[in-house]
C-alpha cells in the first residue's frame, strides 16, 4: 500500500493514497457533524469532503466542536 503524509492539526501523520478527507473524519472516529476541515488554510465544506483526495503536502485542521452551558 503506498502511503502519504500529511499535516494533521500540525502533527505529521501518514495516511494510504488515495484517502478522502471524509475517509480521514472517518478514520479518526469523528462525527462529521460535529467537526469542521480546513485543508491547506481554507474551510471545506462537508459536501466535499468524499470527493477531496488528500496529497502529500496537505495541511489540515480539524476542529470538533463540544456543547457547553453555564453551570
Amino acid at each position: 500500500m503506498t502511503t502519504i503524509e500529511i499535516r494533521l492539526n500540525g502533527e505529521p501523520r501518514r495516511c494510504p493514497d488515495g484517502l478522502t478527507v471524509a475517509g480521514l473524519v472517518a478514520e479518526l472516529g469523528r462525527d462529521p457533524r460535529s467537526v469542521a476541515v480546513e485543508v491547506n488554510g481554507e474551510i471545506l465544506g462537508r459536501p466535499s469532503w468524499s470527493a477531496h483526495r488528500l496529497a502529500t503536502g496537505d495541511r489540515l485542521e480539524i476542529v470538533h466542536f463540544v456543547q457547553g452551558g453555564r453551570a
